[in-house]
């Protein structure tokens, strides 16, 4: 097993906590505890009593069944709660698939959901999408991509970093085509219910049957990234049941006072989703304005879920204008060569509170 370093994560982290603004972070603004808390009368109280063993290591009972809510078919034991979603995608590539498996991945895209398949030993086909159509996915072009020895396929929808939302059409096609190629579908869902327009929300691909898991994490639309909770969620008995074994050699279990917290969390989850929504379309105004006035300089696809999107830089090197921009203004973008893509793009986060002032910060910057 080989694993590259991961380009994105070293990018932040050279520069995440030393610089004033991160207008460029994938979550939603984070709370305190203690605002969390305040949610749920007496939860305060339990978290005081909250037992500091061992957990169970396929998430508490209760965790679970909060999750299932996501859901309209999931029971607690579909459910499989990680340490974030990083273990999940680790733990799912290495249970799901075998040394000359191929595997068709969404790109650009979270650099794990290719490079670990890689380091299973698959052969990684990848399934573009192109700011020419709206960074949507081509059906027609992954018939073409299957081949006799194809496992699966990995998407993520709402997608990071374009904010693409693919279509209730193109989802069913999706799913009908994994099923009937007798495919594994892999869908990372972290961003799901942090649609702009409720109306465009699909359902989790783990709803749609045996062939899909579902990937759900605290931090990216709920805000909590400091819990450290992910998920996945499905009906594959065999690939749960290799997940879970897998999980004996990572972490075991995960910590009881961040599943205590992210049982209350789910519970009043929609108290998060409206308050990180309440944000992204406040700094999409700010962004829009921005790029109003900027469009010799830069150029965007809108999002249409999610807290990020995918701007191209419309003059100059995109690497060394972020490098500039962190270095001199204290303001943290990310270059698209982080996903290996080669078209000037940056990553923009839409998440922060802080982002009105990040930007006057980069106008000053261009300014200059």
């Amino acid at each position: 097993m080989h694993l590259p370093p991961f380009k994105l994560e070293r990018y932040f982290a050279k520069h995440e906590f030393n610089t004033e603004f991160l207008l460029c972070s994938s979550d939603c603004e984070a709370m305190s505890i203690a605002d969390l808390l305040a949610f749920e009368d007496g939860a305060a109280e339990k978290l005081q009593n909250v037992w500091l063993g061992y957990t169970e290591s396929q998430g508490s009972p209760a965790l679970r069944n909060e999750i299932c809510s996501l859901y309209t078919s999931m029971q607690p034991e579909d459910i499989l709660v990680h340490t974030g979603a990083g273990e999940a995608i680790y733990l799912f590539m290495y249970a799901a698939f075998e040394k000359g498996d191929h595997v068709i991945v969404h790109s650009p895209g979270y650099q794990s959901l290719a490079e670990v398949a890689r380091s299973v030993g698959c052969d990684v086909s990848s399934w573009m999408a192109r700011e020419e159509n709206d960074w949507a996915l081509d059906m027609d072009e992954l018939r073409g991509l299957i081949r006799p020895n194809t496992k699966g396929v990995v998407i993520n929808t709402p997608h990071n970093p374009t904010g693409y939302l693919m279509s209730r059409a193109d989802f069913e096609t999706l799913n009908k085509f994994a099923q009937e190629n007798n495919l594994i579908l892999f869908c990372d869902e972290v961003y799901r219910e942090s649609e702009y327009d409720i109306a465009d929300r699909l359902p989790a691909a783990c709803d749609m049957g045996e062939h899909a898991v579902s990937l759900g994490v605290m931090s990216k639309t709920y805000g909590l990234a400091g819990l450290r909770i992910g998920w996945v969620a499905t009906k594959n008995k065999k690939i749960y049941q290799n997940m879970a074994s897998l999980k004996d050699y990572t972490t075991i279990c995960n910590s009881a006072p961040s599943e205590f917290l992210a049982e209350v969390a789910v519970r009043h989850r929609q108290k998060l989703i409206d308050r990180s929504l309440e944000i992204i379309k406040h700094n999409l105004a700010v962004v829009d304005d921005l790029f109003t006035r900027r469009t010799s300089l830069f150029t965007w696809i809108r999002p249409k879920a999610g807290s990020m999107g995918f701007p191209r830089l419309l003059k100059g090197n995109v690497d060394e204008f972020c490098d500039d921009l962190v270095n001199e203004a204290g303001v943290m973008l990310l270059p698209g060569s982080n996903y290996d893509d080669s078209n000037n793009h940056f990553r923009l986060g839409l998440g922060r509170r802080n982002l009105p002032q990040a930007v006057e910060r980069l106008e000053e910057f261009l300014g200059k």
